[in-house]
């Protein structure tokens, strides 16, 4: 018999140990004098969160439905299995790096980007520092693996554990990983990938998988103190100023990539 688990108590159980993190790391920053945190953008982060996680239950029913219509146009059927899982994770991260470098390069696409990097602090909060309306774009760069034949589900699945993976990612606590660095990635290279200096723009796209930087000539290990932040300075701590910033100076047509 297969065992089922509810999914409120699994989310619930994640959420948790996700918030034990984060208290940990405060206790190690302030005991270390590391001033990872700054009391009014850690509420900002976490007014973001709150927003963005009911953005996700106010677009759910689209994201499926869109995911869902272009599976029924599918050439192939792909049969489900754990091989089946691990190329479909494996093709959502190619595809995420390639979304994630559009969102650096193409204007429309950074006013949903720009709040993620607008935080002056490398933290575990700073993860969820998420547009609320990038639940709208996100699945269309999914679209084609839905069309080859990629069970919708595993689709999903693997979108949103590599979004899990990347919470890990935000934080000063971890130095580099050794052999690791360059090949998945960690909280080094993704501390590089937030940085304002001109040696760290523009680099280090990949969600887990960090071969696709070195494929494409995106990889830059840290090598140089990060300076986190646009290259234009502090934006807000206001939630909404964070999350719609882009879009306002997109309309002006006064926004400059890095803020």
């Amino acid at each position: 018999m297969e065992t089922q688990f509810p999914q409120s108590q699994y989310k619930g159980g994640v959420l948790l140990f996700l918030i034990a993190l984060i208290l940990l790391e405060v206790i190690w920053s302030w005991r270390n004098d590391k001033k990872a945190y700054q009391i009014k953008e850690t509420f900002a982060n976490l007014a973001v969160l709150f927003g963005f996680q009911f953005s996700k239950f106010l677009f759910a029913g689209y994201q499926l439905a869109m995911l869902g219509f272009f599976s029924e146009l599918a050439v192939f059927e792909i049969k489900k299995s754990i091989w089946t899982f691990l190329l479909t994770f494996v093709l959502a991260d190619f595809i995420y790096y390639w979304f994630h470098r559009a969102s650096h390069v193409w204007k429309p696409l950074w006013a949903f980007h720009l709040i993620h990097h607008s935080s002056l602090f490398m933290n575990l909060t700073t993860a969820y520092r998420l547009n609320w309306l990038s639940a709208i774009i996100s699945p269309l760069f999914f679209v084609p693996l839905a069309v080859l034949g990629f069970p919708p589900d595993f689709i999903v699945i693997s979108y949103a554990l590599n979004l899990l993976y990347q919470f890990f990612l935000h934080t000063e606590f971890v130095g580099k990983l050794g052999p690791l660095e360059g090949i998945i990635d960690t909280p080094s290279a993704h501390r590089v990938h937030h940085g304002s200096n001109p040696l760290y723009i523009d680099k280090n796209f990949g969600g887990v998988l960090l071969i696709w930087d070195r494929i494409f000539g995106t990889y830059q290990p840290e090598t140089e103190k990060v300076r986190y932040g646009v290259t234009t300075g502090f934006v807000s701590n206001n939630p909404f100023v964070l999350n719609f910033k882009g879009f306002i100076d997109l309309i002006k047509g006064t926004m400059k990539y890095k803020g």
